[in-house]
């Protein structure tokens, strides 16, 4: 067994993560997870990453989420389509940990993880190997000198057009405005993507299936309006 204080990772790599990698300290039983399951889930970079050979059955599509957070939207996607291969990125252990426990408690099959920088794993995954692509609520670093640790970037943005299938889907969440607009200029002029609206309700409503995570409903109920924005792989 491990115990949460050693659940350590190293910031210093000079990689794209930025923020507190653990919050609260971990339950015994969670933290027996991450030596007695992650393992057989998580996603080795140094193997062959091809994501149908993730699986013990051949996935229809392979959806990735970047930043489950609580992982409430990907349990819920990963259930109502199981036929579809998920894999799930969250560097936050706390996250994980709760994924771990949802997981185990629930059988899951159709979920891989990778709990370090997602930005790695976009570099290892092959060309047009991805379905569909969430980003939800991600950080948004206010501050002007902190915009460059936004997960959306030039860099960024061609390594999600090229990991994903024409045709594939790149699905946007926030309800913090100037981040929207951030991705929307991003996205458009990076050339690889269709933006998927023709009227205001094509942004303002959620997706079909969607069910509000905790950070939304404290976002609704402090009076901020999320956007949901798709975008085609062209």
């Amino acid at each position: 067994m491990i115990k949460s204080s050693a659940v350590e990772f190293d910031d210093a790599r000079g990689g794209a993560f930025f923020g507190r990698r653990k919050g609260k300290k971990l339950r015994v039983n969670q933290a027996d997870l991450f030596e007695s399951l992650l393992p057989s889930l998580r996603i080795n970079l140094a193997d062959d990453v091809s994501p149908a050979s993730l699986f013990e059955t051949s996935p229809t599509e392979i959806w990735l989420e970047i930043g489950f957070g609580g992982g409430e939207h990907l349990l819920l996607q990963s259930q109502a389509n199981s036929a579809v291969g998920f894999i799930g990125c969250e560097p936050f252990v706390n996250g994980m940990a709760k994924m771990l426990s949802a997981i185990a408690k629930d059988g899951i099959k159709n979920i891989r993880l990778y709990d370090s920088d997602a930005l790695d794993l976009l570099k290892k995954l092959p060309d047009a190997s991805i379905n569909r692509l969430y980003l939800l609520y991600p950080d948004p670093w206010p501050k002007r000198r902190q915009n460059k640790r936004r997960f959306i970037s030039d860099e960024t943005l061609k390594l999600m057009a090229r990991v994903l299938k024409p045709g594939g889907q790149f699905r946007f969440a926030s309800d913090i405005d100037h981040y929207v607009g951030w991705t929307l200029s991003h996205v458009m002029r990076s050339g690889n993507f269709r933006w998927l609206a023709n009227r205001p309700d094509d942004w303002r409503v959620p997706w079909s299936g969607w069910e509000s995570t905790r950070y939304e409903l404290k976002a609704i109920k402090e009076g901020r309006q999320s956007a949901y924005l798709t975008f085609e792989r062209v």
